[in-house]
């Protein structure tokens, strides 16, 4: 089968190349991938990966083979499906646990953005509970995640505040997708949230918790800032507009079940209620300019090879 595999002597980490193909465990399907979508972490585990291996986390397709256990969809449906690799490949063996199915037609490389983008954008929203009539701050709010957090948190009554370094550029769309407001740093935005979901990290992240309200909690769920997270002294205190702030960490896969969350999202996408946001979108032998741009950080949304 054609897959992506990990070669250090090229500039991408990867190059186009036939590998075996996997041979599902009883409680896998064998998926024939339409679409698969890069991600910042695919990258570093590409970095740290041996010669040869076949990366990709979040890939989506067909299963043309179902569970031997009787577990997970039947030959057919359309799933989009999370791993620890194998996902940049024709074929894909994912256990049932790990994939979620979507409607006939539904559109491939939309739903390859759900497993790790819209998915922990929806998680992050839940761990900061109700999000009706609340101002939600969203840092690297151009990101993968950060467009999903934004369509998410105003599909949930919320009115999501966007920080993006350049609102003059993306400001118009992410409006357009349910930001309320959109500002170049968190000091800009003039009144308090209740959350932040920050993607970013280092000093973003100390500006935005100055943000927060009394009991509002800030979800640490990305950390492209190669800075530390240094508060200023006094930053912690309470006051009477400031009480009983919370910093959370994140981790999307916490052991909460999977297909439910990944199912809801492929349907949202599939009946136009959310959109993928898709930056890049290409062939397998264009990979290479996608992974380039993300590398050099002009990649602003999600990336998508389709396959077929």
């Amino acid at each position: 089968m054609r897959a992506l595999v990990v070669d250090h002597s090229r500039p991408s980490g990867v190059r186009l190349a036939e590998a075996p193909e996997p041979v599902p465990a009883a409680d896998e399907v064998m998926v024939r991938v339409g679409a698969f979508a890069l991600n910042n972490g695919d990258l570093a585990t590409v970095d740290g990966s041996a010669d040869g291996t076949v990366p990709g986390w979040e890939a989506a397709g067909h299963v043309v083979r179902a569970a031997a256990d009787g577990s997970g969809p039947a030959v057919g449906t359309p799933v989009t499906t999370f791993g620890g690799d194998g996902g940049w490949a024709e074929f894909r063996a994912v256990g049932t646990g790990l994939l979620g199915t979507a409607p006939d037609g539904a559109d491939l490389a939309s739903i390859s953005t759900v497993p790790v983008a819209a998915s922990s954008a929806l998680r992050a929203l839940r761990r900061s509970g109700s999000t009706l009539g609340r101002r939600i701050m969203v840092t690297g709010a151009t990101g993968g995640v950060g467009r999903y957090a934004i369509q998410l948190a105003r599909l949930g009554g919320a009115l999501p505040v966007a920080v993006t370094r350049s609102p003059e550029r993306y400001g118009d769309e992410l409006r357009d997708l349910g930001a309320g407001a959109v500002v170049a740093d968190p000091a800009d935005y003039g009144d308090t949230v209740h959350t932040v979901i920050d993607t970013v990290g280092g000093s973003l992240l100390v500006r935005a918790f100055d943000r927060l309200e009394n009991r509002g909690v800030l979800i640490a769920l990305g950390h492209l800032a190669t800075e530390d997270e240094v508060f200023p002294r006094g930053a912690l205190m309470a006051d009477p507009r400031r009480h009983d702030r919370t910093v959370v960490s994140f981790h999307q896969f916490d052991g909460a079940p999977l297909p439910p969350d990944f199912t809801w999202l492929s349907g949202q996408l599939a009946h136009g209620v959310l959109r993928p946001s898709i930056a890049w979108r290409g062939s397998w032998e264009q990979a290479d300019d996608a992974i380039a741009a993300m590398r050099h950080g002009t990649l602003h949304g999600k990336a998508v090879v389709v396959t077929g």
